[in-house]
């Protein structure tokens, strides 16, 4: 093929694979569905990144990049045959610096290593997906990652000052800089969450954060998810935003219990684990508050993580909570979506019952102070017809989500999973100024074409239904 032998030309053959076994490995991500690479690359510079898109769009194959694999949405699976361009080797830390709390470091550096590499320096970087040990900054920037710990920090986006940033067309650009407030449109903005659709980020300017004086961590016990969701709007009406406000539903509690044996009381309906951090006063009197918020609400114990270790096996257990799946059934199906935190409970019981009348093993983790949820069905795909019911249901789930005032996607990005559901949160005018705004940076769809919009997103082309329309 002449594709793979211009990159080989340009790599070398050892950071080119094309064979059916090696492209296997590749082409579908942590979710459910798979796609076609019609070679993959493995490039460890900038320049490399470019050449590779250069070189793709002088044989028309789009270009679809790809991080550690551990996103949910199919956001790096092709959506067609694609060059799959993994940046995993673009894992350097060039610049730390602990004055302006700035790190510039490649697209490829894993999430955790990043905060282990500020640690002395008494800085960490915030957003802090489950998957942290394993998933990169530059998946993160695509998808816009949340996590634990963003609650009261922000997600993504919120930690992100510039990046370099391959155009479709093999050019090298940088988007945003250390000012605080740079002049002119947000590009950086549009970029983090963009999936990969309108180029592809090689190196990232992140913001760091000073590890806090004082951090005091809750395992809070509930008979009931509606008592839980009582106490995280409590906690919130009380003035208090907590570095994390987590939920786990009974099935998944029982799950992680058997995975990692934290001590986790498998009787409990729900558990709540909320961390408080900041100065010493301040962290003791808001913990004695969420305390009493937790008691008003009808929790039936309070458990305050001694020390450091055993703060740091409650959030192992949380972490871990998608791998302690597979005791349960080979295969899971996990959503993520958000509703309105007062909307916590009601939109629980709903889906509990899209559980139930679709006969579907369900168990439930969430970030609960945001009204992030991740309903998570474990199943086996082998069972014939198991995997349409499953689609279904979640497909079900998100349209609760959305009725009730919530929204697709908190932090997992729309990738293929969430794409023809765009209509449900967009009208047709909105998603024709997403795709104006895509084709000003991939005016030739070269860049993972098939993601976030929907069939028919220009309004000048076809509607949500499909019927073509007059340009106005």
């Amino acid at each position: 093929m002449a594709l793979v032998d211009d990159l080989r030309s340009t790599l070398g053959s050892d950071r080119v694979h094309s064979h059916p076994l090696e492209l296997l490995v590749y082409d579908k991500d942590a979710g459910v569905t798979r796609g076609e690479a019609v070679a993959v690359v493995l490039p460890e510079t900038t320049q490399e990144v470019a050449a590779c898109v250069r070189i793709a769009a002088s044989h028309g194959v789009p270009v679809v990049a790809r991080g550690a694999g551990t996103g949910l949405a199919g956001g790096s699976v092709p959506a067609e045959p694609a060059l799959l361009v993994v940046l995993t080797r673009l894992n350097e830390i060039w610049e730390i610096d602990e004055y302006a709390r700035t790190a510039w470091v490649g697209a490829g550096v894993l999430n955790l290593d990043l905060s282990r590499a500020t640690e002395h320096l008494g800085l960490h970087y915030a957003p802090d997906p489950s998957s942290q040990a394993a998933c990169t900054v530059g998946g993160n920037v695509g998808t816009n990652a949340g996590g634990p710990h963003c609650l009261a920090e922000g997600t993504t986006v919120a930690h992100i000052l510039g990046v370099e940033f391959v155009t479709s067309d093999g050019d090298v650009v940088m988007l945003g800089s250390k000012a605080p407030d740079p002049p002119g449109l947000d590009l950086r903005g549009v970029v983090v969450g963009s999936e990969g659709t309108l180029g592809i980020v090689t190196k990232v300017l992140v913001k760091l954060t000073e590890n806090p004086p004082a951090v005091r961590t809750l395992l809070l016990t509930f008979d009931s998810i509606q008592a839980a969701a009582a106490t995280v709007s409590g906690v919130i009406a009380a003035g208090i935003v907590p570095a994390a406000l987590e939920m786990m539903d009974q099935p998944m509690v029982v799950a992680v219990e058997g995975f990692i044996g934290a001590g986790l009381p498998v009787e409990a309906a729900a558990v709540l684990l909320a961390e408080l951090v900041g100065l010493e006063e301040g962290v003791v009197a808001e913990a004695s508050v969420v305390e009493r918020i937790a008691n008003e609400a009808g929790a039936t114990s309070v458990r305050v993580a001694a020390d450091d270790a055993e703060r740091a096996v409650l959030w192992k257990a949380r972490k871990n909570a998608f791998g302690a799946v597979a005791q349960a059934a080979p295969d899971y199906y996990l959503h993520d979506t958000v509703v309105p935190r007062t909307k916590l409970a009601e939109v629980m019981t709903e889906i509990y019952e899209i559980g139930r009348r679709n006969n579907i093993q369900m168990l439930n983790v969430f970030h609960a102070g945001d009204g992030n949820l991740h309903p998570l069905v474990a199943y086996d795909a082998r069972e014939p017809g198991m995997s349409e019911k499953v689609r279904a249901a979640a497909e079900e789930m998100v349209r609760v989500s959305v009725a009730a005032g919530g929204s697709l996607t908190g932090e997992h990005g729309v990738g293929l999973e969430k794409r023809e559901l765009m209509g449900l949160v967009f009208e047709p005018i909105d998603l024709d100024a997403q795709a104006r705004l895509r084709e000003a940076f991939d005016p030739h769809g070269r860049m993972n074409p098939g993601k976030v919009l929907p069939t028919g997103a220009r309004c000048f082309d076809f509607d949500l239904a499909g019927k073509k329309e007059v340009s106005p």
